[in-house]
Formats: structure tokens, C-alpha cells, sequence
């Protein structure tokens, strides 16, 4: 763990080629080769939080980037108006989520100081989308922040429309860990049952929590569905699955 780190804003070539924003934060210390993660934001967006979170991974000693998956929609924007905008657009299809996804992996195993193992966090939307691109990227670890519709159909009340996964799981390409709410209705219980069965029938490595008290979004420190207990017990799991995932 180091104390000191440096952010900064910078510029990718996502999906297609096309630039797209995205926040680095890297740990300063001796340079010593260290692993990647990158991070998959919430359906909010490109927000304060999540370059906090951003800023945590890098304090535990990790390269870190979160590309903006919104920054087509509304350039510049405000995250509030840009994920509305993506979210009138009808969210991040699948195949330019890969792409951006792969550009921030590339970029970080492209780091003087990686060691060239690379894992991807996603929260809420960003869950599934985490392993989505555990499905399509060549990547090391995945962890999934109780992400709605890895399996299933979102109903048509869904702010945007999402598709389950199910015919991707057989490509998972590294160990999975899921974080769940108890409380929480997408995913339910059921539904986390549900893809623990299919993971362990497809022979996929995955360690699944589910937390009493709390339901969607229980990491979230900005929002009343923030839960303390379960966002520290999570933490822990995180970062011990990373030490053992990426050194």
C-alpha cells in the first residue's frame, strides 16, 4: 500500500479507434512491477465516485484505469448528463464495450511498471459488463459488483435494455468473483443461484458473497443504498482476490 499516488486524465483509442476519455490513477513508489485493473463504471457514469474507487485500487499498489464509456454521447458533459445521454442512447452495446475494455487493457499492460496481468471490476451495469469482457478479453481476474442480467432478459421497464450472457460464460477466461445484496431484485438471489449453478457446470472458477441488509449498489459511499458492513467485507475479498490474481 503506498500513500501517494498520481491521477490524471487522459485519452485512448477505445472501440473502432475511436478517442475516448479515461481517468489513470498509478501508485508512486519505486516503480516495481505491479498489476492492472481496470474499471468498469456504474450505469450513473464517469463520476466522482467511481475515480475514487479508481484512486483506491491505485493506493492498494495497482495501475489503475476507468475508461468513460459514456464520452461518445456527450463529450465533455458532465456525468449526470452524460450518462443520461448514454442512457437515451441505449447504453454501451456489447461489442463497443469489448472494444473499449481491450484498449484500457492494453494500456496498462503497455505500463513501464506492469507485470502484465490485468484484472476488470464493474459495478452495477459495469458488473455485467466485467464479465462480459472476462468472456471476450484475454484478462486475469474478474469481479463482478452485483451485476444485473449476466443471465436473463432486463424486463421492458429496464432504463436500457440488456441481454444475459449465457452463451458467452463457456469463454470465461479468468477466476470470476461475485459480490451480491441479498436485498437486491436484479440480481435476485435467485438469479445469483442461478449463475453459480451454470459457472459450476461449465467448470469456471467463481467465489459468490451475498450480504444480509444490503441490496443494489451497497458500495456506492455517495448513496443512501450504501452499506458500510457489507462494502467493507467486500473490499477485503477484493483485495485479497487480487493479490492472488495479479501479484
Amino acid at each position: 500500500m503506498t500513500d501517494a499516488i498520481t491521477t490524471r486524465s487522459i485519452r485512448i483509442a477505445g472501440a473502432g479507434g475511436d478517442e475516448i476519455e479515461a481517468y489513470l490513477a498509478t501508485p508512486d513508489d519505486d516503480g516495481s512491477p505491479r498489476g492492472g485493473v481496470v474499471l468498469i463504471h456504474h450505469l450513473p457514469g464517469f463520476d466522482r465516485w467511481s475515480k475514487e474507487v479508481a484512486r483506491r485500487f491505485a493506493v492498494d499498489g495497482y495501475n489503475v484505469l476507468a475508461p468513460n464509456l459514456f464520452w461518445r454521447d456527450a463529450p465533455g458533459a458532465e456525468p449526470d448528463d452524460a450518462a443520461a445521454a448514454g442512457r437515451a442512447n441505449g447504453g454501451v452495446p456489447d461489442e463497443r464495450l469489448v472494444g473499449d475494455v481491450g484498449a484500457a487493457v492494453d494500456h496498462l499492460r503497455a505500463l513501464p511498471s506492469a507485470n502484465g496481468k490485468v484484472g476488470v471490476i464493474g459495478h452495477c451495469s459495469g458488473g455485467r459488463q466485467a464479465v462480459l469482457a472476462g468472456c471476450s478479453l484475454d484478462v486475469d481476474a474478474v469481479v463482478d459488483c452485483y451485476g444485473a442480467f449476466v443471465t436473463g432478459q432486463s424486463p421492458d421497464t429496464f432504463p436500457i435494455p440488456m441481454t444475459g450472457l449465457e452463451d458467452r460464460l463457456p469463454t470465461l477466461s479468468a477466476p470470476l468473483l461475485g459480490l451480491f445484496g441479498k436485498q437486491d431484485t436484479h440480481p435476485s438471489q435467485d438469479e445469483v443461484a442461478g449463475l453459480d449453478r451454470l459457472l459450476t457446470d461449465l467448470g469456471k472458477e467463481h467465489e459468490f458473497h451475498s450480504y444480509e441488509g444490503a441490496g443494489h449498489a451497497f458500495f456506492a459511499a455517495d448513496r443512501p443504498s450504501y452499506r458500510v458492513e457489507a462494502a467493507l467485507d467486500g473490499y477485503a475479498r477484493i483485495g485479497a482476490f487480487f493479490t492472488r490474481t495479479l501479484g
